[in-house]
């Protein structure tokens, strides 16, 4: 018997707008909202599927340090560079960690500055 991945939690100033935000940039939904304020997103079929949901916690203050993990995600219906662009347009920056520039990713950062990785492998949907 094994586990498995089901959904990763991370720490949010503002769940809502956050949580929306990934939801756009991987075609989640909001799968639930919890009374303290937590969102979950997901795939259609929802939590225990195929792919792990995200939920957004809320918190005053995230913890200013380095990251132990971070999301990489793949363009499923188009090149590298045209969903860097999708993610610049929906608001994403480019977010330097000490990459030499020669990577095949791309490092960028969500609207509250968390790191996530473009790969250039293109994924089936789900």
């Amino acid at each position: 018997m094994a586990a498995r991945f089901s959904e990763l939690v991370i720490d949010s100033r503002d769940p809502e707008s956050l949580a929306a935000w990934w939801a756009e940039v991987l075609g989640y939904r909001v799968l639930g909202r919890d009374d303290d304020g937590a969102v979950e997103i997901g795939p259609e079929a929802g939590f225990g599927g195929a792919a792990p949901t995200l939920v957004f916690a809320p918190v005053a203050d995230p913890d200013p340090g380095k990251s132990r993990l971070h999301i990489d995600v793949n363009a499923t219906d188009r090149d590298q560079d045209a969903e860097l662009q999708r993610l610049l347009d929906l608001g994403a920056t480019r977010a330097d960690v000490g990459q030499t520039g020669e990577e095949s990713w791309h490092v960028l950062a969500d609207p509250e500055g968390n790191p996530f990785c473009l790969l250039r492998r293109r994924l089936d949907p789900l």
